[in-house]
């Protein structure tokens, strides 16, 4: 579709900018407006409809995070408004459709990645995939509030929002409660282990821990263990949001009481089950635990992952435990970092070994204080493009022209995000100097 003033007058002022950097420049203009140039599709209802990419579906995650960058310019730009309100609409009228799943059609024609065997009866023909995932319902909200903070714009919280929001807060007491209460249930018979959810389709057992539970990762790989601790973080920032939505838009004392005191939990379930204490380290975020004493001690590329707490809001970048995390994430210690000749980043069980990925490249300048650390991460992007300008999924750390998805919206303008940061800042001239 056609770019918006806002996004055409970053472009304009980008070009000069850069000017001293043909490739990033030319890298910056194709990866910044590719989510709005190529993934965004208006309705003839007023919603927007974003697909991730390659693939002819929108992921509540990837079209959340796809448009966040823009959001700071909507406040000026109308039309860009306009779009980022419809992707709203359309998500929460999703979440109502089906609050456990993760990808949708733009129109009810029965497409979906596999035929799930789920406990719906009958297929929703809205639904492409139906992976319950924590972070799915996350994003949206999360959206919601950073828009309406830049724009002060409230017409996203109609009565479609308030019952959403409500849906939400229940299926994640629900799912606090995974093994007695929980109606949902997700089995594949075709593909790799990682895409299917076993004990027929219940998961490994867990115990109650005050997190809520998740089926899969933001990568759409089956969890080990139930409580994915970088999503409950997610979930606890949003809940947050919501309570503060709920009582300043919506003067809705139930709802705000009930996302904060579900925020409670969760914040002391990561507190007494999410931290392991390790040899080296020192006290570290678990990627996933079960309350049974199990944990997964990995990150994954994804977000939200271990490495993005601070992007997420979770909590500061200069936090010990955080730190002492992001250590041991950024180590071989990770069995999903990988070191080669070009390269070195985490990747994740999703994409081949010594495969990592942009979006935790782009992630980790971030959430870097080192400026020294921002400055090798943009080169290494820059460098690791494949001579095709674009951000891609995963790359081989020996050879970047060996990678999985050449069209991949959201690490394109998660990028474009990062190079518009660091010009807003001034920093970028010193870091490429």
């Amino acid at each position: 579709m056609q770019l918006t003033p806002s996004i055409q007058e970053v472009l304009a002022k980008a070009e000069k900018e850069l000017a001293p950097y043909p490739k990033l420049a030319h890298m910056f203009k194709q990866c910044f407006p590719n989510t709005l140039e190529t993934t965004t599709r208006l309705q003839e209802d007023g919603s927007t409809f974003v697909i991730t990419g390659d693939i002819p579906a929108m992921w509540l995650r990837d079209s959340s995070a796809q448009v966040r960058p823009y959001i700071q310019l909507a406040s000026e730009d109308e039309d860009l408004g306009n779009i980022i309100e419809g992707l709203l609409k359309r998500q929460f009228t999703s979440i109502l459709m089906d609050p456990y799943a993760n990808a949708f059609n733009e129109e009810a024609n029965n497409n979906r990645w596999e035929d799930d065997i789920t406990e719906l009866m009958e297929p929703n023909p809205w639904v492409w995939e139906r992976k319950y995932e924590i972070d799915s319902l996350c994003y949206p909200i999360q959206i919601a509030y950073l828009f309406w903070k830049q724009t002060g714009r409230r017409a996203a919280f109609d009565a479609k929002f308030r019952e959403a929001a409500q849906r939400i807060v229940q299926l994640w007491r629900v799912e606090q409660h995974h093994m007695d209460q929980s109606p949902y249930r997700f089995t594949r018979t075709s593909g790799p282990a990682s895409d299917t959810i076993h004990n027929n389709g219940l998961g490994a057992p867990v115990a109650y821990t005050g997190m809520t539970w998740s089926g899969f990762r933001p990568s759409d790989d089956a969890c080990a263990y139930g409580y994915l601790v970088p999503a409950n973080m997610f979930a606890s920032v949003t809940l947050g949001y919501l309570a503060e939505i709920a009582a300043d838009v919506l003067s809705d004392d139930k709802l705000k009481s009930d996302a904060l005191a579900l925020k409670a939990d969760i914040d002391e379930g990561i507190a007494t089950y999410g931290i392991y204490k390790h040899p080296i380290y020192g006290d570290i975020y678990a990627y996933e635990t079960d309350g049974l004493g199990n944990y997964t001690l990995m990150d994954d590329a994804n977000v939200p992952s271990l490495l993005s707490i601070p992007y997420l809001g979770y909590t500061a970048k200069e936090d010990p435990i955080y730190q002492n995390t992001r250590r041991f994430i950024l180590s071989p210690d990770n069995p999903y970092y990988y070191e080669g000749r070009i390269a070195r980043g985490i990747g994740s069980p999703h994409t081949p070994p010594r495969y990592i990925w942009h979006i935790s490249l782009v992630m980790q300048a971030l959430t870097a204080t080192d400026e020294e650390e921002v400055a090798e991460l943009v080169r290494l992007l820059i460098a690791t493009d494949g001579d095709t300008g674009f951000m891609h999924e995963g790359f081989n750390v020996d050879d970047p022209t060996q990678f999985t998805r050449s069209w991949f919206a959201w690490a394109n303008t998660l990028f474009g995000e990062l190079i518009l940061k660091l010009m807003q800042e001034n920093k970028l001239h010193k870091i490429l100097a």
